[in-house]
């Protein structure tokens, strides 16, 4: 099932026709935030799942030139994203576990805008990665355990701003610097979430096209290494890493699309840059 967010924050599923509203099949859930929403209906999902699918079933399409998308995830408590995490000719060899904490104000739907900083940046780079939604609390997770815990995946961008002092919070957490969705695809859609290929186009050029087969650490160990650490919550997003070989500059007047296999339609962004800088390009 792919779930998402649309126009003021209603949840519908998008099926191949369009998205279809699911409000009726949630109606007995009490909220006050987007966020609290989908961290109830993550949590009492095995008895909401007949409701939503018999509402699917019986329900009608809304088209998509009806409708936009906001993210799925739109405040999660802790968004954690791996640093590296991928197996590349530059770094052949799986070095020490990494992670740091990205602001989850700085997600953004998709057709935003990502707002490049007017600090003394080296570079900004948009790392195409694909990011887990945790499903129940989960601490000193085993590799053994981790995937029960695992709710779904969605596509997600790690916009980073780089030659910065203060390492990953000068370099990772600006607003509108963590694009994510449209969809939050469940884990029963997701055979192996390490098989799958992963595609950003750069000005509808294709800049990057690799496998999460390629992950330095699978899900489960990741999970393992992460929950080791700190304990994540229903609705928490970890994001698992880039392969860093075809980064490249991204700059003023830029768009970015990110797909992810199977996962539905494309997260795409543009790009402004207040002060039009030019000197990285080539």
């Amino acid at each position: 099932m792919k779930l998402a967010f649309f126009n003021d924050y209603q949840l519908g599923v998008i099926t191949e026709d369009g998205i279809i509203d699911i409000n009726d099949a949630i109606s007995g859930v009490s909220y006050h935030t987007p966020q609290e929403l989908i961290r109830m209906v993550i949590e009492d999902f095995d008895n909401l799942c007949p409701k939503i699918e018999d509402t699917v079933e019986n329900g009608t399409p809304i088209t998509s030139d009806s409708f936009s998308f906001k993210a799925p995830v739109p405040r999660p408590g802790q968004l954690v994203c791996l640093a590296g995490n991928y197996i590349e000719p530059d770094s052949p060899s799986r070095g020490e576990f990494n992670a740091f904490l990205k602001s989850p104000t700085g997600i953004i739907n998709t057709t935003d805008t990502v707002e490049l900083p007017e600090a003394d940046v080296t570079v900004f780079h948009f790392e195409p990665e694909l990011a887990i939604v945790i499903g129940k609390t989960a601490k000193h997770l085993t590799e053994e355990n981790a995937l029960d815990c695992v709710f779904g995946y969605t596509q997600f961008i790690d916009v980073s701003a780089r030659g910065l002092p203060g390492g990953f919070f000068l370099g990772k957490s600006w607003h509108t610097f963590a694009p994510m969705g449209p969809a939050l695809v469940t884990a029963d859609e997701v055979a192996d979430a390490n098989a799958l290929g992963v595609q950003l186009w750069i000005n509808d050029g294709l800049q990057h096209d690799f496998s999460t087969n390629s992950m330095a650490r699978f899900i489960p160990e990741l999970l393992a290494e992460v929950t080791n650490v700190v304990t994540l919550e229903p609705g928490d997003v970890v994001s698992t890493g880039t392969h860093h070989e075809a980064l490249t500059a991204i700059g003023n007047g830029d768009t970015v699309r990110l797909s992810v296999e199977g996962f539905g339609p494309e997260l795409a962004v543009s790009v402004h840059d207040p002060l039009k800088r030019t000197t990285w390009r080539g």
